[in-house]
């Protein structure tokens, strides 16, 4: 069968492609070698990961509780069971995306997708039955596993990484985490808040490079400060498994020893066996795709978007990849302005949020900003909830007060960071600190902040 647009994974990527073109009026498949629709964000990475940290975050909240202290004493909450509650918002999410593609009339074939020329894919499932699918557009939306070396025992119960440690059926004692990215960093956190005793090793000389260095400074503290041990500049040179625990041999000398050992040192492209060399395009070193500016490949008419292209790794950025590329393969457009400026989520403890450029960033550009600070330890409502740690950050110009950039850790920051960046997407005089020194919040809230990081902003000037 014939279809206007063919894509490829039912991820956030390939939904929001999906739907953006279903909605435009094209005939829409997608396939999925997957036969319940969502991708890795829903069964394997986001959904599960969050639906875990908010269940250890709890038990946090309880046990630190002084209203609770007695009864914390006796609780018995183990992984597996913390594990368990992500089950039910799974099936909830998967049941809800079918529905979307249902109402939209598109189509789900369940299978491998195989490019046989520039126009064909066939779709092989686990039976082996083959259909054969053509398409004038595609869209690519396979996401990414967990890297493996090959030199790493990943068959081995104890050596886990990002995928099967959701699959872990015991609560840890000891465990050490290769690689201080997004993943390791949050699942540090989880295991941590658990009671494990936790190595976490960094390549790099700092955790998330990317993020604003006060924010990052402010991650390094907690983790230390809840026990973590925190390695940074280290190269694996081997991982030893045993039956009782595992050695992760370091190039520097050291031998760091537990249980288990999480490998989340990158990520790899699901693009083996999607037949690209039959479109001529290629992959790269992590087997991933170059796109330019619309998302679009090599081949004009095969766009990519999600995990699988790289940076940023987000399925909030990956939905809107998809919506982004959609429209373009569409109406030959793209408001490139709609791209600039994805929020980044980070759900460490504490939760890290941010939207904009950071000061190193704005530093490097000589651009005259200043800063605005709301210390969560001095808001009325982070001191009715207990979570007085954490900040927000206000970035703007000394001159024309713009609002530059939104950097936010502590309690609730993934949802604090929208209301800044709604006023960074306006135009003119609305887009300046003077907004949020000039609007009432309600009180008690965290959104106060913004009022607070506002006055302070404006007294530096």
């Amino acid at each position: 069968m014939r279809y206007d647009v063919v894509v490829i994974g039912s991820g956030p990527g390939g939904e929001g492609a999906a739907m953006t073109a279903a909605k435009a009026g094209k005939n829409v498949a997608i396939i999925d070698r997957v036969s319940e629709v969502g991708g890795g964000c829903v069964h394997w990475g986001t959904i599960p990961s969050k639906v875990l940290r908010h269940s250890v975050m709890e038990y946090v909240d309880v046990a630190r509780n002084p209203m609770f202290q007695g009864a914390a004493e006796h609780l018995d909450i183990d992984y597996p069971q913390l594990l368990n509650a992500a089950k039910s918002v799974v099936d909830r999410q998967t049941g809800m995306r079918r529905r979307f593609y249902e109402r939209n009339d598109v189509r789900f074939v369940d299978g491998h997708a195989t490019f046989v020329d520039e126009h064909t894919v066939d779709a092989i499932n686990d039976d082996g039955a083959v259909e054969r699918i053509e398409g004038e557009q595609f869209v690519i939306a396979v996401g990414t596993r967990p890297y493996r070396p090959r030199d790493v025992e990943f068959s081995h119960p104890r050596v886990l990484d990002a995928n099967s440690v959701l699959q872990l059926g015991t609560t840890p004692h000891s465990i050490t985490i290769y690689g201080a990215g997004v993943i390791g960093c949050e699942y540090a956190s989880i295991f941590r808040n658990l009671g494990c005793k936790l190595n976490l090793v960094n390549t790099r000389d700092k955790l998330l490079s990317f993020l604003d260095d006060e924010i990052i400074d402010a991650l390094s503290y907690h983790l230390r400060d809840r026990g973590a041990i925190i390695r940074h500049n280290e190269e694996y040179d081997k991982v030893l498994a045993f039956d009782d625990h595992v050695e992760l041999h370091l190039k520097s000398g050291k031998v760091l020893k537990s249980e288990y050992l999480l490998w989340a040192q990158g990520r790899s492209g699901n693009t083996d066996g999607l037949g690209l060399e039959n479109v001529g395009i290629e992959v790269n070193s992590r087997k991933q795709l170059d796109v330019n500016e619309f998302y679009q490949t090599t081949a004009s008419h095969i766009y990519a978007v999600g995990d699988v292209v790289g940076f940023p790794g987000l399925a909030s950025a990956s939905y809107d990849q998809g919506r982004f590329a959609s429209t373009h393969l569409v109406t030959g457009e793209m408001n490139r302005r709609l791209v600039d400026n994805i929020p980044s989520g980070i759900w460490t403890s504490p939760e890290i949020s941010c939207v904009g450029p950071t000061e190193r960033e704005l530093t490097e550009k000589k651009v005259p900003y200043e800063v605005g600070h709301a210390l969560f330890r001095s808001l009325a409502r982070a001191q009715i909830v207990r979570c007085r740690v954490g900040m927000l950050k206000i970035l703007f110009h000394r001159e024309t007060l713009e609002i530059l950039g939104i950097h936010c850790f502590g309690y609730q920051a993934s949802e604090i960071v929208h209301i800044g960046q709604a006023i960074m997407a306006q135009s003119g005089k609305a887009n300046t600190i003077r907004y949020f020194a000039d609007t009432t919040f309600n009180y008690p809230t965290m959104a106060e902040a913004y009022r607070v990081a506002a006055l302070n902003g404006l007294n530096r000037l």
